[in-house]
């Protein structure tokens, strides 16, 4: 499927200065396939994924947006319309309106300042749009891009847990809307 032709159809909902998100779409299976039988993708979150645990996935995050407001929306170059990944939300604890942030990136965009780039936009969409209080992230205790990414973003330590598909204890931080607020005010000064 070429993406540039099939994203000419479709509607961003956010945009950075380089990426556009939008929804998953049914249409969207290839795309997914792609992102997560990626085994660079996903060797530090539980991968390698068979083609039904990633169908699962896709239609996991269709499903949250239908439910919740949100998912780990897929996301793209704006000048190429090329599919880097996905970044987002899952649910982590609706009564007190917290979300987990999660970014996928294809390796051909590794180290370009996309996934930083994406989190910040979906961490604002998040504050601004939809109604969270809390956002936690965590990441594989090997994999240091993402503990930098998270470290960049201002998130405090919290705690290890137990992440099944790895079988390990992942470190997971936190960032609340207060603290958010508070570094947008400071960075205007």
């Amino acid at each position: 499927m070429n993406s540039t032709r099939f994203l000419n159809d479709c509607e961003y909902f956010l945009q950075t200065k380089r990426i556009g998100f939008r929804l998953w779409t049914e249409n969207d299976f290839q795309l997914a396939l792609n992102l997560w039988s990626d085994n660079a993708v996903t060797k530090l979150i539980g991968g390698p994924f068979t083609i039904e645990k990633i169908q699962e996935r896709f239609s996991y995050e269709i499903k949250n947006m239908k439910e919740c407001g949100f998912q780990y929306w897929p996301i793209f170059i704006l000048e190429t319309g090329e599919h880097i990944g996905c970044c987002g939300f899952r649910p982590y604890d609706k009564e007190k309106n917290t979300v987990e942030l999660g970014c996928h990136i294809l390796p051909k965009f590794w180290r370009q300042g996309f996934a930083s780039e994406a989190g910040d936009a979906a961490i604002s969409y998040a504050f601004c749009h939809l109604n969270v209080s809390k956002i936690f992230a965590g990441h594989h205790p090997n994999n240091a891009a993402s503990c930098q990414l998270i470290a960049q973003s201002q998130f405090q330590y919290s705690h290890h847990a137990y992440y099944p598909p790895t079988g390990l204890q992942h470190p997971w931080y936190i960032l609340t809307k207060e603290q958010y607020c508070q570094k947008l005010f400071d960075s205007r000064i």
